[in-house]
């Protein structure tokens, strides 16, 4: 078996020690606490004021649970035995030095050396001569250790084993792609508001500034950067010219069909994209309604119409429970992006790989039809539903659709004629990859006059 080892260019500084000692904790959240790599990012770096410092940190937390089920699958060919459970950091931290040594463009004994100094860092001063053995074990060994994981479904693709065998019986002809594309780095793609400017004069604007960029596909107001750049690094970010968004989920408000005097329900709408991207499309609806389950992501959604200086009655209130919050309003539109497995943006959310487990698709694709049956009410004749995910697994997307369907006789599928993506017994799929774009699903349902 051969592996396509990629490499990133890195630099190494005087605090890249620290930077690993950082990273490895970080890791340990997610692998052992299983908490989501955002979240534990985002309070992780606080304290990191070095930009070059923090870099490190996100490359190797990314990096390391991107590749986490081959660099694992190393390690235990690499141990004579298993590190005990109190010492899950320092196992993160071998899992992103074997990264370092494989993936990224270092010289290997700094990648080494800097690896083992950070086990004395973490208090482990007793685990340097093994970081060391392990470590320069790969180096001597890594043509036969690739050969010895070859029989890994799960090492060889860098996925669980389980979500391999879903994606296997649900694209027979396009799961390999699936896996590879879930192991790239994303672009970052951006989202020019309209009501303030244009793609051509903001595309302009990012040359003046010295930052590649080039139109999205199948978008009217995206743009693709050549190299990702920090937010507050976009001109007229701060001030809402433009918004970070996926060229799939730029896709959700034109398949909506807004006009004026709408009114508009996003009824799972944190962070708030969509809804902005809405409000955006069409100022002259008359009203757009934003709920969310999530207290705390509701304030995303607040802060992003206040930066875009846009306006939307939010609530905090469960879509499944209508009559909790819903005084008799209906509406001739509403957006149901659905919790989901999330499994169509793996490449963005690494660390989906080790969270996700088999059992919750079950209670995931409960939740959603719980969804589409409170939601249906609310819509007059006439009205149509949009239900999308950002899952590539047919339970939460075709067959979800197809069985709401034919349990709603009043509900029709409405086609989605378009030149992106692929047609599914009921909606529209894209894969992760195509076209730059995550991985999609969107289903159009009018109720029946």
């Amino acid at each position: 078996m051969h592996m396509h080892w990629k490499v990133c260019p890195w630099v190494s500084d005087a605090k890249a020690t620290n930077a690993r000692a950082s990273a490895a904790r970080l890791l340990d959240q997610v692998v052992s606490g299983r908490r989501s790599l955002n979240e534990v990012l985002k309070i992780g770096l606080q304290n990191i004021a070095d930009g070059r410092e923090r870099a490190l940190v996100q490359e190797l937390a990314y990096g390391t649970l991107r590749w986490y089920y081959q660099l694992d699958a190393l390690l235990q060919c690499l141990l004579n035995k298993p590190l005990k459970k109190r010492d899950s950091d320092l196992r993160c931290l071998v899992l992103s030095g074997l990264y370092q040594l494989a993936r990224m463009a270092l010289p290997s004994h700094v990648a080494i050396n800097e690896t083992v100094q950070a086990a004395r860092v973490l208090d482990k001063a007793w685990a340097t001569g093994l970081v060391n053995a392990v470590l320069r074990g790969y180096q001597r060994r890594k043509p036969q250790l690739e050969a010895d994981i070859g029989d890994s479904a799960a090492a060889l693709y860098a996925h669980p084993g389980w979500l391999i065998e879903r994606l296997v019986q649900d694209w027979p002809d396009d799961w390999e792609t699936i896996l590879w594309a879930g192991n790239q780095r994303p672009p970052l793609s951006l989202r020019v508001n309209q009501q303030q400017t244009t793609r051509p004069d903001y595309l302009a604007l990012l040359q003046r500034e010295g930052i590649k960029a080039a139109p999205l596909a199948h978008t009217l107001h995206g743009i693709k950067l050549e190299v990702p750049v920090p937010v507050d690094a976009l001109p007229g970010f701060d001030t809402g010219l433009v918004s970070v968004q996926d060229a799939a989920a730029q896709l959700t408000a034109g398949l909506l069909e807004l006009a004026p005097g709408l009114h508009v329900l996003d009824a799972c709408a944190a962070p708030g994209g969509k809804t902005a991207h809405i409000l955006e499309t069409e100022p002259g609806l008359a009203s757009v309604t934003a709920i969310d389950i999530d207290e705390r992501r509701l304030r995303l959604v607040e802060d992003n119409l206040a930066r875009l200086g846009l306006a939307a009655r939010v609530l905090h209130a469960d879509a499944a429970e209508p009559a909790s919050w819903c005084d008799g309003e209906s509406y001739e539109r509403i957006l149901l992006d659905v919790p989901c497995s999330a499994t169509g943006v793996i490449r963005r959310h690494p660390d989906i790989k080790l969270l996700r487990r088999p059992a919750d698709i079950s209670s995931l694709v409960s939740r959603q039809a719980q969804l589409l049956s409170a939601m249906w009410p609310l819509l007059p004749a006439g009205g149509m539903l949009l239900y999308t995910t950002c899952s590539v697994l047919a339970d939460e997307n075709e067959r979800q659709t197809a069985r709401f369907l034919e349990d709603h006789p009043d509900a029709v599928e409405q086609k989605i004629a378009v030149s992106w993506g692929r047609p599914c017994a009921c909606g529209r799929q894209i894969l992760p990859g195509e076209d730059d774009m995550d991985g999609f699903y969107f289903a159009c349902m009018r109720k029946q006059l």
